[in-house]
């Protein structure tokens, strides 16, 4: 395996690491509904930190924008919408179902859509090759893996135990596994707006920025729709449920805090996927994509378990959550060996 694909797996694991663990904060802070947190969250991942990457590290960042062509940008942007609907829709379902089983529904639908368009339109991968059989395989299992993950969250959400640990009723896992499902139909959005956006790199590195940063003007440009998106509705819930006053109240400074880390924590994942795609070319978009998804629902679960979110489970719940880890590491490996040239 070259040193350029190691290196792109490195990276694109740590991403994993850090898009599986990005909300995990939100549990611990305190007298803050939803939108007081998923607001500071928002400002942080899509306005504050993309954009000061972008100017700390793309020379002439003004002048690569100019150089965009309109359709590219409206596409770009496009995408970004899309992808600001399946953020959105992220938050509240997750909140519905825990971090666990709405990570495992999103990430489920996200990895297939998100990694299979970009294999089939852009990479020249031979699927009847023995290197495509073992990639498309790996994928296969992927989602396989992903299934089991889920099945074992609704197992543990129609236990009594489950019931017992504070997991929630009826109609908020009708409602959470709704919302779950229309995040992962949008959330592929960004991975197709980042496949896509090949041109914004390009005119970035002819202006002289560095090649592990050319990257970084895509994710500013994707990421300002989430913020429209995200920031409307949640200016819209603090005015509603008049709960604008919770940024005033004691304990304020540690909850923006919490929620800023969750912002930059999810961004870390995204500009480090990004970084380890394009070291493994073509097919990063779409192998990388298949990697960052299994090891997200892999860390959440985990997070899951350490949270207290699977506390009363029975032992076969476990097993079977245990069963789709399992399946989704070996599920990693398997593609990881097909990436090699």
């Amino acid at each position: 395996m070259t040193e350029n694909v190691s290196q792109g797996i490195i990276l694109i694991l740590i991403a994993g690491f850090f898009q599986g663990t990005f909300m995990v904060p939100m549990k611990y802070t305190r007298d803050w509904k939803w939108e007081n947190t998923w607001l500071g969250f928002t400002l942080t991942a899509y306005l504050l930190c993309p954009w000061l990457l972008a100017l700390a590290t793309v020379p002439h960042l003004g002048q690569v924008i100019g150089q965009i062509s309109g359709v590219t940008l409206a596409r770009t942007l496009l995408w970004g919408l899309g992808w600001g609907l399946g953020a959105l829709t992220f938050g509240l379902g997750a909140s519905y179902l825990g971090v666990a089983l709405g990570f495992a529904v999103i990430i489920g639908l996200t990895a297939a859509i998100g990694t299979v368009v970009p294999l089939l339109v852009l990479s020249h991968v031979d699927p009847t090759s023995t290197r495509g059989l073992t990639i498309l395989t790996g994928m296969a299992i992927v989602l396989g893996g992903i299934v089991v993950c889920s099945w074992a969250g609704k197992m543990r959400e129609e236990s009594s135990a489950g019931a017992l640990a504070g997991t929630p009723g009826k109609k908020s896992f009708a409602l959470g596994l709704v919302l779950c499902i229309a995040s992962g139909i949008l959330c592929p959005c960004g991975n197709l707006g980042f496949a896509f956006g090949a041109q914004i790199s390009a005119a970035a590195a002819r202006l002289g920025t560095p090649p592990q940063y050319v990257s970084y003007p895509i994710w500013a440009i994707l990421t300002l729709p989430l913020l429209i998106c995200n920031t409307v509705y949640c200016v819209y819930l603090l005015l509603t449920k008049r709960s604008l006053a919770n940024f005033s109240r004691p304990g304020a400074g540690r909850n923006a805090l919490l929620a800023a880390s969750t912002g930059a924590m999810w961004l870390a994942g995204m500009i480090l996927y990004g970084m380890g795609a394009n070291r493994l070319g073509n097919i990063g978009s779409s192998i990388g994509w298949a990697l960052v998804m299994s090891l997200m629902v892999l860390t959440a679960n985990v997070w899951g378990l350490t949270t207290g979110e699977w506390r009363g489970a029975t032992r076969k719940t476990l097993r079977v959550m245990s069963a789709g880890l399992a399946i989704l590491v070996f599920a990693m490996f398997l593609i990881a060996t097909g990436i090699r040239p």
